[in-house]
């Protein structure tokens, strides 16, 4: 299973959200730390819930981080996220 897939995965179990855009940006950083052959390294989040309502940026992306842990200890090199609440 591609790692978008599963990104995909844990973070509609996570937060169910209203929108969700995983877009892998590895061929962007080609020759940069962290690049691999192949991809999947290097991924943009772009994702509404509900339950980032009333909760900071820095929280937001700390509930990421959490739900993709295992992504980010493994194969995951960076991860651009833009976390909202509906309306916003």
């Amino acid at each position: 299973m591609r790692t978008a897939d599963i990104m995909t995965e844990k973070l509609t179990a996570a937060f169910a959200p209203a929108d969700l855009a995983i877009e892998d940006e590895s061929h962007r950083h080609e020759g940069h730390a962290g690049h691999r052959p192949g991809g999947q390294t290097h991924f943009r989040v772009t994702i509404v819930a509900e339950a980032f309502r009333g909760r900071s940026r820095i929280e937001r992306h700390r509930m990421i981080n959490e739900a993709l842990a295992a992504e980010l200890q493994g194969g995951v090199h960076a991860l651009a996220i833009n976390a909202k609440a509906p309306g916003e």
